[in-house]
């Protein structure tokens, strides 16, 4: 039976070289991971204090996990999950909304979209920063890199929120123009896309406020680039949205205020890779590889460990190969968190 080579687990302080490298690939519109290597190195170390911190932070904390090849020890992809997101500085979106002007006596009835700047979203818990290197997205690796939050917020629900969302990456093209920005934004900004990203990345988020228009903003007075792009995602972006709506997640007309990108929710309970995981015991032996890959991962949170593997549980137990186990750090008679990769 062939044994995973890759392993999800916590971020490191010796990760921030990786990290940077990682926010220069990933490009403009990545907003939670900006270039800028002070910012990541502060997010490096709270991540790695919310880890070792007994008690949850009312605030929210913040966690970011890396996706490592085991044979080289290389990194190829990170990930993360805010516990509550607008705790600590505003959290924008605007809502679509519907607004009807109507006249009896002239016969008239005409019904118009708009956007409203709001902060409905504060205190969800929201995943986010997924990003894998082009040359692994494949074999499951994706999937591995996404779902793994789940398995750690199943395991540890007392520190997340009872509602998740994810903000989708929004359409722009290979310069990072954005057609939803340049039809809404820059009119109020005066500054590019990337420039007003890069802002709201490194947590200069008050001029939002200061700056983006109060009132409803009617749909049918922005460009036609702009309005078709409202609700869409980035072409690299699709194969997220479609595996976090087979998770449950839904579009609740909420979008990012620079790029027009979806943002998905869902009850944390409904997560189904959340609502069917459950508790099984470890055996240490040869396995029997199965058609179905399963995503497994040890009990712990400063060693939390999670990987995906064509072995299925079966009366309660699962027999994992020994390398396998210590990959997961885990033992005979241990007790590890189980769910098929896939509904």
């Amino acid at each position: 039976m062939p044994l995973s080579c890759n392993i999800i687990r916590p971020i490191a302080r010796d990760d921030l070289d990786m990290l940077c490298q990682i926010a220069t690939d990933s490009g403009p519109g990545f907003t939670s991971l900006p270039t800028n290597r002070e910012l990541l190195q502060r997010k490096i170390e709270a991540s790695v204090s919310a880890m070792e911190a007994e008690q949850p932070d009312p605030q929210g904390n913040s966690y970011l996990f890396v996706l490592e090849h085991c044979p080289s020890q290389t990194v190829i992809g990170v990930c993360g999950i805010e516990a509550g997101v607008g705790l600590r500085e505003p959290f924008y979106h605007y809502r679509l909304g519907t607004v009807v002007h109507a006249s009896r006596e002239l016969g008239v009835h005409n019904t118009f979209r708009t956007l409203y700047l709001c902060n409905d979203y504060t205190g969800c818990s929201e995943v986010c920063s997924l990003y894998l290197q082009p040359e692994h997205r494949k074999d499951n690796n994706g999937a591995l890199l996404s779902k793994s939050r789940f398995l750690f917020m199943a395991q540890f629900r007392e520190r997340f929120n009872h509602k998740v969302i994810a903000e989708m990456r929004g359409v722009s093209d290979q310069e990072g123009r954005s057609p939803f920005w340049d039809g809404l934004g820059q009119h109020f900004f005066t500054m590019p896309f990337s420039e007003a990203d890069y802002l709201t990345g490194i947590g200069n988020k008050v001029f939002i406020a200061e700056l983006m228009p109060k009132h409803s903003i009617y749909l049918h007075l922005l460009p036609e680039p702009a309005r078709q792009v409202i609700g869409e995602v980035h072409t690299n972006t699709a194969p997220a949205r479609a595996m976090l709506e087979k998770e449950g997640f839904r579009y609740e007309e909420y979008i990012d205020i620079f790029d027009g990108g979806p943002t998905l929710a869902c009850k944390l309970p409904d997560i189904r890779a959340i609502h069917h995981s459950r508790h099984v015991d470890v055996h240490i032996g040869p396995g029997q590889c199965h058609s179905q890959p399963w995503l497994i991962s040890n009990t712990q949170r400063m060693d939390f460990r999670c990987t995906v593997a064509d072995i299925s549980p079966s009366e309660g137990h699962i027999t994992l190969p020994a390398e396998l186990a210590h990959q997961l750090r885990v033992s005979e008679g241990d007790t590890v968190r189980v769910v098929a990769l896939r509904p």
